[in-house]
């Protein structure tokens, strides 16, 4: 009779904590850019993510003071090789095998190194020599890691514009362009399961649409919604319908399944007085609104009931950055780590208040091509010259070669960290088995992703 008792009772705390574990999902991560002169100290900056719901930090590099601060959180890092590495790791293999000693193996596994990202917007660089070598080199990085038992732990990937696509409207009609190069990275990606990382802004279809029901649309707040003309579904927000065009460039493509995850997005709350949407409002609109939309999970309607791991844009502003004001004006923290508005990160309010947030998207039938209104497309092409980007992104000095504005998404994270605080239903659970179980030894769990 006590070994049933025991029995029921070890499943019913299994249940719970898997319960738990299932409820502590958590899809959100941010950018940690450093072209900056008044940054806190990692150490800061560590404690400050831990108070948060962030659980997964991307870097533009490898700096090891951040990534030693990281150590032992269960926060996911995503270090990154410069473009300039890019020859180098593509012709000797030692040369990436010391890059990965140095960066990653010096570090993991107290610090959580998830994904190595080689280069950024290689792809679209109008110059396609050094395109030519992104595979080879995400290729030797793989190898390093392969050869130290660490290939199925740690992916290697690469971040795009949305440029990459040579058609998004509608999401439906989705499809990559440059050819043989870009088929060479998603079938590196497919093959070795990693995700494809890029950088959807809603922010600069509004710059440069900037009428009232395309602001609603960037910002998931009420709008009529835009019918997609081949399969009738009508897309309540630009975000969905950018992630279904990507979705649709996969499926095109035949990788559909390789994993999105969104490297950057973000909105500005400042720019020059020639910007427009830059306010705090607005920002906080779209960023509350996003993080509220990828807690829900509901999705997009092409891929429903899951949400991509997403990298906001960012964690503090970069006031060495040169461009236009909003170039300096995304982050979601100050240098004295207080929030520059509140989107419900803190672990105390995980739910930002209402910004009036979309229904979900709905059937519709095809309007006529003869009558229906013009709108914008879901990675708008720009109105000024055909060399601008369809979606362009930030300018950034060369100290960061990065788009500026970032974050991302892409595959769902698991349990958060042992380090951080459990529920007490959670320790109640725990005590319970261990007094049932005899369980008595103590371990420091490591967050899967």
């Amino acid at each position: 009779m006590a070994s049933d008792f025991q029995t029921y009772s070890a499943l019913f705390c299994f249940l719970l904590l898997s319960f738990h574990s299932a409820n502590s999902e958590s899809f959100i991560g941010v950018n940690y850019g450093q072209v900056a002169d008044n940054l806190p100290p990692p150490e800061a900056t560590a404690k400050l993510l831990q108070s948060t719901s962030i659980e997964k930090v991307r870097l533009y590099g490898a700096d090891p003071a951040i990534i030693k601060a990281l150590a032992n959180t269960g926060i996911g890092i995503v270090i990154g090789a410069a473009n300039g590495d890019i020859p180098a790791l593509a012709s000797d293999p030692n040369f990436a095998g010391n890059w990965v000693n140095s960066n990653v193996l010096a570090f993991y596994p107290a610090s959580k190194i998830i994904v190595v990202t080689v280069g950024n917007e290689v792809v679209t660089l109008t110059d396609q020599t050094l395109a030519a070598q992104l595979v080879p080199a995400m290729q030797n990085v793989q190898n390093a890691l392969n050869a130290a038992s660490l290939g199925g732990k740690i992916k290697v990937s690469t971040v795009h514009s949305m440029a990459v696509l040579s058609a998004s409207e509608p999401p439906s009609g989705g499809a990559f362009g440059y050819g043989d190069t870009m088929k060479g990275v998603l079938q590196f990606l497919s093959t070795n399961g990693a995700p494809l990382m890029i950088n959807p802004y809603p922010f600069f279809a509004y710059r440069d649409d900037p009428r009232p029901e395309t602001k609603a649309f960037c910002l998931f707040q009420p709008n009529a919604g835009r019918p997609d003309a081949n399969t009738g579904i009508k897309y309540m927000n630009m975000w969905d319908a950018q992630l279904d065009a990507i979705y649709s460039a996969l499926k095109s493509a035949g990788f559909k399944d390789v994993e999105i995850v969104v490297a950057e997005t973000g909105w500005p709350y400042k720019g020059d007085s020639n910007e427009v949407g830059t306010t705090v409002e607005n920002a906080k609109a779209y960023n509350g609104n996003l993080i509220n939309h990828l807690r829900s999970k509901v999705g997009t309607p092409l891929m429903p009931g899951k949400s991509v791991d997403t990298y906001i844009f960012a964690l503090y502003d970069e006031d060495l950055k040169f461009g236009p004001a909003s170039e300096r004006s995304f982050g979601l923290f100050k240098p004295d780590l207080s929030a520059t508005y509140d989107v419900g990160l803190a672990k105390s309010t995980q739910t930002p208040a209402p910004t009036s947030s979309t229904p979900a998207p709905t059937p519709a039938a095809p309007a006529p091509t003869t009558t229906q209104a013009p709108t914008t497309p879901a990675n708008p092409a720009p109105t000024t010259p055909v060399s601008t980007p369809v979606n362009p992104a930030p300018t950034t000095p060369t100290i960061n070669p990065v788009p500026s504005p970032v974050i991302a998404a892409g595959v769902p994270a698991t349990a958060a960290s042992s380090r951080r605080q459990p529920s007490p239903l959670v320790i109640l659970a725990l005590v319970l088995a261990s007094t049932l179980l005899g369980v008595h030894e103590h371990k420091h769990e490591h967050k899967i992703i």
